[in-house]
């Protein structure tokens, strides 16, 4: 993966900071090129000379990133990476790059990077666990950074907790399953996705919806634009950010979820459907505020089917056209997901168990069971959603080719 590869190691202040001397060999072993930016902190820890040694590249610090010859040293680095990693990343680090500083040598370098971006969180359990830190790992996501998980265990301070810095050797085998430098599989590919729950209206204030963050469909979104795709992202109303460059489709309802679904299905070469969709709607919608009074203790509501889209989309599919379902489920997950892969026609599915706090909706992670029409399945190790995404539009882009 990294075989000739310009990697920047970007190091903050911590004292999992002597680690990154281990990550910077492992990173050379698999085949990288790798140039360091130490922050003033870091160089506390661990000396330029160190990197500097090991790497046979200049160390980019503070005190270097100006010459008097005119030459900008971060941006020229910045032009030179095809990866950016940052590890350990402190929660200041986190900070400096979720808001778009650019106010020393490291935040500069990575707010001139447009290669993909790799953070690795090192600090306190209280730190990492705190809202803002909670906040800053968000909005490095929705800009399309992948960020670790922190590992578990004993802490500097003396307990355990989550805040470690995962050891090199788990580090670069992560990152190898990134497939972080994404091949262009999807090139000339037109994909639609859906994304989000779906809002069915009760009365002008209320609806009946999904607990759905739309997260899994905004990152199947961001993958397949990467592997080159045109990507259409049809979504149901989320607190995201859509990716840069995709033609954005707003809708709210099961019934103009399909509508926008149908009507540009036929012009395209897959569709991903992960958005949440409302089995069900009231049979008929109040056209004013629905009141309480002292009358009505008891509000009976009477729903009736929503448009079944995959269903429907199966009856127009051509063959060289490619359907992704997903299986939301609480119970009797690949029974379920396997009755629904054949009543649907679908090329392939992901199964996730919702009921899980830490895989189910809003949450970052997911670990799903991917089947494909001819029976075979294969199970994601828990990780973030970004990577279950990269996952996905592999193996979509694999079904293409055989069509």
């Amino acid at each position: 993966m990294f075989e000739g590869k310009h990697v920047t190691l970007t190091i903050s202040g911590s004292v999992a900071a002597y680690k990154a001397a281990t990550l910077a060999r492992s990173l050379q072993r698999a085949g990288a090129t790798v140039r360091v930016v130490l922050t003033a902190a870091a160089a506390r820890f661990v000396t330029p000379a160190t990197f500097a040694a090991l790497t046979k590249q200049p160390v980019l610090t503070d005190t270097t990133w100006w010459h008097d010859d005119g030459q900008i040293a971060h941006v020229e680095l910045a032009d030179w990476t095809d990866l950016a990693i940052a590890a350990p990343a402190s929660a200041n680090l986190m900070a400096q790059f979720a808001n778009g500083l650019a106010n020393d040598v490291a935040s500069a370098t990575w707010l001139a990077t447009a290669a993909p971006k790799v953070v690795v969180p090192a600090m306190n359990s209280h730190m990492w666990q705190a809202a803002a830190t909670q906040r800053n790992r968000q909005r490095l996501l929705d800009d399309g950074v992948t960020v670790l998980q922190p590992a578990t265990g004993a802490l500097a301070e003396g307990y355990a907790g989550t805040g470690r810095f995962p050891e090199p050797a788990d580090i670069v085998r992560q990152l190898e399953q990134l497939e972080l430098f994404t091949p262009q599989t999807l090139r000339g590919k037109s994909v639609i996705v859906t994304a989000g729950g779906t809002r069915e209206r009760l009365d002008p204030v209320r609806f009946l919806t999904n607990d759905s963050s739309g997260k899994m469909g905004y990152a199947v979104a961001a993958a397949a634009q990467a592997a080159g795709a045109t990507v259409t992202l049809i979504t149901a109303p989320t607190r995201l950010t859509p990716p840069a460059g995709v033609t954005v489709v707003p809708i709210q309802s099961t019934a103009e979820l399909a509508e926008a679904v149908l009507t540009r299905f036929p012009q395209a070469d897959a569709l991903v459907m992960a958005a949440a969709v409302a089995d069900f709607q009231p049979l008929t919608a109040a056209d004013q505020k629905i009141k309480k009074t002292k009358d009505n203790d008891e509000l009976i509501l009477k729903l009736k089917k929503t448009p079944d889209i995959l269903a429907e989309v199966a009856k127009v599919k051509r063959t060289n056209q490619v359907t992704v379902g997903f299986a939301a489920e609480t119970q009797n997950l690949l029974a379920n997901a396997q009755r629904k892969l054949q009543s649907k026609s679908l090329d392939l599915l992901a199964a996730n168990d919702v009921s899980r706090a830490d895989i189910g909706f809003n949450s970052d992670d997911n670990q799903v069971t991917f089947i494909q029409a001819d029976g075979s399945r294969d199970q994601t190790p828990k990780t973030s959603k970004q990577m279950i995404a990269t996952a996905l539009v592999a193996r979509l882009a694999a079904i293409l080719e055989t069509k």
